[in-house]
C-alpha cells in the first residue's frame, strides 16, 4: 500500500487540494512507493508565517528544553528505523544495510546536537573597563529555508534541521520530490516528539514552485541547499538579490590517487566503495582515479575483476550490492556520459551498461563503468556524472597526480593511497579539497566534523559538527556596566 504524505504546517497536516505526485520505486518502476502534495506559493507563505510567528517563542524555549525534544526526535526515528530505512530503500534505491546505515546516522546526527543544548554558546571577553562585564552570545538567525536532494533523504534534512533547531531557528523544509515519501516519515517521528507547532513546517511539491517561493519570502533569514551546480546558483542569486544568508553544496568530481608504494588491496577496496555505494549517486563518491604508473596496471585489473563481481539488483534482495539508479532521468544521465566518454575517446574497460534480464527489466539498472585512456580535460573526467563510472588516469608523480586532481571546477573530497608520509604531506598541503583523507575512500565524513568543499563544490560556511553554528547563529557582543 502507497504512503500518502501530506504537508506539515503550524502544526498539523495539511493537503494541498491539487493534484498528487507520485513516487515510484527505481527497482520495479511500476510500484507506487507514496503520493505527495504538489504544493504551491499560496501553502509555502503560510509555512513561512506559521515559521514566523513561531520564531521568538521558540528562542525564548531555551538550548536545554531544545535539546531535550531533539532527543525525543532520536528515540522516535530509532522506534521506527526499520519502517524508514525500508521505505528509504524502496523510494530512493540504495541497499537496506546502506539505508539503515544513513537511517543510524541520522539518529546520532540528532543526539550529536540535542547535546549542544549543554554546551557553552559564547566566551566572556576582558573588558578595558574594569567596571563592566563583556561577553558575546549566539541569536538565531530566524527563519531558514531547508532544501536537500533525494540522494540521503534522511541525513542530509537531519544534518540541516538538527542545527537549525538547536541554536533556536524555525524551519520550512522542502525534500527533492524522488525522496519526498521518505523525508515524510522522517517530519512524522518529529511531530510525534511534541515539537511545538510552526517551529518545523514540511512543504513538498517542484522546486520551480516551491523552492523558489522559500526562497523569494520576505521573512526568510536563511537558506541552506544541497543539489545541482545549476540550481544552487540560482539559489545564491536569488539569496543575494534578497539579503538572505545562504550556504550551498553543490556537488564534487572526487579524485582518489594511488601511488607505487600503497596497499593494492585497501587502495582497490576503498574506490570500489567510494566508486560503487549508493550507485555513485554521492556527491563526495569516487569519480576519478589517478594511478602511478609502476601500480596501473595491477590496479586496473583488479578494479576490472572485482567490478565484474559486483551484484547489482533490488536493495531489498539481501545478496544486492549495488542497487538502480534513482530515476529514468537518472540513469539516462549515467548513460549519455558512458556514450559521451567512449565518443571522446576513452576505452570502457568493463560495464556502462543497462541491466534488463529477468527481474533487473523494470528497474533502472547500470552495471558499474570503469574507463581507461582518460585525459584530464574529457567531459568524463571533468563533470560530474552522479554515476557508477570512473575514470582511471595514470601519472608519473605525486605532484603531476595532484595537479590532475586540481584541474576541475570543483574541491570538495579527495583521497590519497600511500605508504610514504613525504608524498601524504605534499598531498595535504596542495590538494584543493575541503576534505582531504589519506588511506581512506572519498566517500563520508563523520558527523562530528565540518563538511564542506572548495571552489564551485560549495559556498558558505561548512555543515556538520561545531562549524554548523557559524550558519545557523549570530553573534552579539555584550557589554554590561552596573
Amino acid at each position: 500500500m502507497s504512503i500518502k504524505a501530506r504537508n506539515y504546517i503550524d502544526g498539523q497536516w495539511m493537503t494541498a487540494q491539487r493534484e498528487l505526485i507520485k513516487s515510484y520505486n527505481p527497482a520495479n518502476f511500476e510500484e507506487v512507493v507514496g503520493e505527495m502534495q504538489s504544493s504551491n506559493e499560496r501553502d509555502v507563505e503560510i509555512a513561512v508565517e506559521a515559521a514566523a510567528k513561531a520564531a521568538k517563542s521558540w528562542k525564548h524555549l531555551g538550548y536545554v528544553e531544545r535539546g531535550n525534544i531533539l532527543y525525543k526526535v532520536a528515540n522516535e526515528l530509532e522506534e521506527n528505523l526499520h519502517i524508514i530505512a525500508e521505505t528509504l530503500t524502496k523510494e530512493m534505491g540504495k541497499t537496506l544495510p546502506e539505508a539503515i546505515g544513513e537511517t543510524n546516522r541520522g539518529i546520532a546526527i540528532l543526539r550529536y546536537y540535542a547535546s549542544e543544548g549543554m554546551r557553552k554558546q559564547g566566551d566572556v571577553i576582558p573588558a578595558t573597563d574594569q567596571g563592566a562585564l563583556m561577553y558575546t552570545k549566539r541569536e538565531p538567525i530566524g527563519v531558514v529555508g531547508i532544501i536537500t536532494p533525494w540522494n540521503f533523504p534522511v541525513a542530509i534534512p537531519i544534518w540541516k534541521i538538527a542545527p537549525a533547531l538547536i541554536y533556536g531557528n524555525t524551519v520550512v523544509f522542502k525534500p527533492a520530490t524522488e525522496s519526498a515519501i521518505t523525508a515524510y516519515k522522517v517530519i512524522e517521528c518529529f511531530e510525534r516528539a511534541g515539537l511545538p507547532k510552526g517551529v518545523l513546517n514540511f512543504v513538498t511539491g517542484s522546486g520551480s514552485s516551491v523552492g523558489n517561493a522559500i526562497i523569494n519570502n520576505e521573512h526568510l533569514k536563511g537558506i541552506t541547499f544541497t543539489g545541482s551546480e545549476a540550481t544552487g546558483k540560482l539559489v545564491a542569486a536569488a539569496a543575494a538579490k534578497n539579503s538572505v544568508k545562504f550556504q550551498l553544496e553543490m556537488g564534487g568530481k572526487n579524485p582518489v590517487i594511488v601511488m607505487d608504494d600503497a596497499d593494492l588491496e585497501e587502495a582497490v577496496s576503498g574506490i570500489l566503495s567510494g566508486a560503487f555505494k549508493s550507485t555513485g549517486q554521492k556527491c563526495t563518491a569516487t569519480s576519478r582515479v589517478i594511478v602511478e604508473e609502476g601500480i596501473y596496471e595491477a590496479l586496473k585489473e583488479r578494479l576490472v575483476t572485482e567490478s565484474k563481481r559486483i551484484k547489482v539488483g533490488n536493495g531489498l534482495e539481501t545478496d544486492t550490492w549495488m542497487g538502480p539508479c534513482a530515476s529514468e532521468s537518472q540513469m539516462k544521465t549515467v548513460l549519455d556520459y558512458i556514450s559521451v566518454g567512449k565518443d571522446e575517446g576513452a576505452k570502457l574497460l568493463v560495464g556502462g551498461e543497462r541491466l534488463s534480464e529477468g527481474d533487473l527489466q523494470k528497474g533502472y539498472y547500470v552495471s558499474p563503468a570503469v574507463f581507461e585512456d582518460v585525459t584530464p580535460d574529457m567531459r568524463i573526467a571533468t563533470e560530474e556524472i552522479f554515476g557508477p563510472v570512473i575514470a582511471l588516469i595514470k601519472v608519473k608523480s605525486i605532484s603531476e597526480a595532484i595537479e590532475v586532481a586540481n584541474s576541475t571546477r570543483y574541491g570538495l573530497s579527495a583521497s590519497l593511497y600511500t605508504s610514504n608520509i613525504s608524498k601524504a604531506l605534499e598531498y595535504i598541503e596542495d590538494i584543493e579539497s575541503g576534505m582531504v583523507r589519506v588511506n581512506a575512500e572519498s566517500a563520508g565524513v563523520e558527523l562530528q566534523a565540518p563538511f564542506g568543499g572548495m571552489k564551485f563544490s560549495s559556498t558558505g560556511s561548512k555543515e556538520q559538527g561545531e562549524a554548523a553554528k557559524e550558519f545557523y547563529t549570530t553573534s552579539k557582543t555584550v557589554l554590561l556596566r552596573g
